[in-house]
């Protein structure tokens, strides 16, 4: 930024610039660095408390182990939690991508309190316990996955004609991420691999349908946000009617209570249709 002429100012006592011009100058001055000029970070991390936190910790009540912190990350001793980046601002100890906030009530080399979501305090000493290091083994946590194909077929008369199905669920390696809380209830992070079905339907020897299904194809129908940590986990056979062949797909998530049923009819032509009859 270039500073405006001043020459305009023609009453100027002898021996330099007039009292008044100098305030003037020095506020351009501060606008023109001011536009280069970056804001500090106002969540800078507590190094201090940080380093306090390193070690395994344990509730101070039942002895259970709540969790390891190495570096920048903790560690859970379930097998399959997943580990969570941490740091700790403005007396919170903040946890994952999300940057979820936990209250710190007490902190020493030995201690540490801390409210959990449901504004409960948990009360953790720290464990000198070498047996402890058994619980952490590993530091890469085991995913939920489902190695076997699972089949099912049935032969059923509709209309005096004679039809064959055929469901298979097969496992893949498309990871689904779920939240969940723990039992100090702070929210942890699992890992499942989600499934692809396949249905075939034919009528005697003739195939009137084929196709793969995928949980993307019940966007719309599940709230995404929902969709987004479901596995598709069965399609089960449920009858047949003058609309067709019904299937009934299960999306849940994985230790959740609550799922989508959708219902797949496949007509006698092969036409498909796909409403949510549950959840």
């Amino acid at each position: 930024m270039t500073l405006p002429s001043l020459h305009f100012l023609s009453r100027q006592p002898s021996g330099g610039q007039p009292s008044w011009l100098l305030p003037i100058a020095l506020v351009l001055l501060a606008a023109c660095s001011g536009s280069h000029s970056s804001s500090p970070d106002a969540t800078s991390e507590d190094k201090e408390a940080k380093a306090l936190l390193q070690g395994i910790w344990v509730d101070d009540e039942s002895g259970d182990i709540s969790f390891r912190a190495k570096g920048d990350t903790i560690y859970y001793p379930d097998s399959t939690s997943q580990p969570a980046y941490f740091r700790i601002v403005d007396d919170s100890l903040e946890l994952g991508q999300s940057h979820t906030r936990y209250s710190i009530v007490k902190q020493s080399a030995h201690l540490f309190w801390f409210e959990n979501q449901n504004g409960d305090v948990v009360k953790l000493v720290k464990s000198d316990d070498q047996e402890t290091n058994d619980a952490f083994v590993s530091d890469t946590p085991r995913t939920m996955v489902y190695t076997q194909v699972v089949k099912h077929d049935s032969v059923v008369m509709h209309a005096g004609e004679r039809y064959h199905w055929y469901t298979a669920i097969n496992p893949t390696k498309y990871r689904v991420f779920t939240k969940s809380y723990n039992d100090d209830g702070v929210e942890v992070e699992n890992v499942y691999f989600d499934n692809i079905i396949h249905i075939s339907l034919y009528q005697g020897a003739r195939q009137i349908f084929s196709r793969d299904f995928r949980k993307q194809m019940y966007k719309g129908k599940v709230p995404q946000q929902f969709l987004n940590q479901a596995v598709l986990g069965a399609m089960d056979y449920a009858g047949a009617d003058a609309s067709g062949f019904h299937f009934h797909a299960t999306l849940c998530i994985p230790g959740g209570a609550t799922c989508y049923i959708a219902d797949n009819t496949i007509s006698p032509q092969g036409k498909l249709t796909t409403t949510i009859i549950e959840y």
